[in-house]
């Protein structure tokens, strides 16, 4: 069906290295084989593997889903029957995916005495006041926290923040003028920029 690189294994146990190896996206897994059960097996990879059962043995459909199998290929089975089990496999890996990234596009703090998650595209700019980060948003009031600027920035997706001041790390999307002695952010907001930090904003 293309957009797939296969490789195959006669003996259980050197397929079973090869995955520890090389952590491949997906597993096609028979059950009965020689040397050692593939339910046996399937217990014994890494996490985060998908898998999907190929086997004649019916019975043993149930003890393959508890193991958390993507899908069941009963033996015989047709060519879309197959394609259905890739798709499937392939929308989960999408699905994780993309939670991930918007987990690595976020920050927690504490504030008010819980965990507060924001999302990273949403702050405007930071701002250091003593031992406490004001963190501005886009639509909400702001959030004070108690950490350093340094501790947050280092939680930042780099590309996206520019520290402007010893005081200051603005979202670059939200910059509407700049000059080597301010910056313009939404609603007429200017923030001091100093000089240790000019070249690299004009840059």
């Amino acid at each position: 069906m293309g957009g797939l690189e296969i490789e195959t294994f006669s003996n259980p146990l050197t397929g079973l290295e090869a995955i520890n190896r090389t952590l491949p996206d997906l597993v096609f897994l028979d059950i009965e084989m020689k040397g050692i059960h593939g339910l046996d097996l399937a217990r014994k990879m890494p996490a985060g593997v998908m898998l999907i059962f190929t086997t004649a043995y019916a019975q043993f459909a149930l003890d393959g889903f508890e193991l958390n199998a993507i899908d069941f290929l009963h033996k015989p089975y047709s060519f879309g029957r197959f394609e259905t089990a890739v798709k499937k496999a392939i929308h989960l890996r999408s699905l994780q995916m993309r939670a991930q990234q918007s987990d690595e596009q976020s920050l927690v703090v504490k504030a008010d005495y819980k965990n507060i998650k924001i999302v990273c595209s949403e702050i405007i700019y930071l701002e250091a006041i003593n031992n406490y980060v004001k963190i501005h948003l886009n639509g909400n009031h702001p959030i004070l926290t108690q950490c350093t600027l340094k501790s947050l920035i280092e939680n930042l997706p780099e590309q996206q923040f520019l520290r402007v001041h010893k005081s200051f790390v603005v979202n670059r999307a939200f910059i509407v003028s700049f000059s080597r002695t301010e910056v313009v952010l939404p609603q007429g907001k200017i923030l001091p920029v100093d000089r240790t930090y000019a070249d690299a904003l004009q840059q």
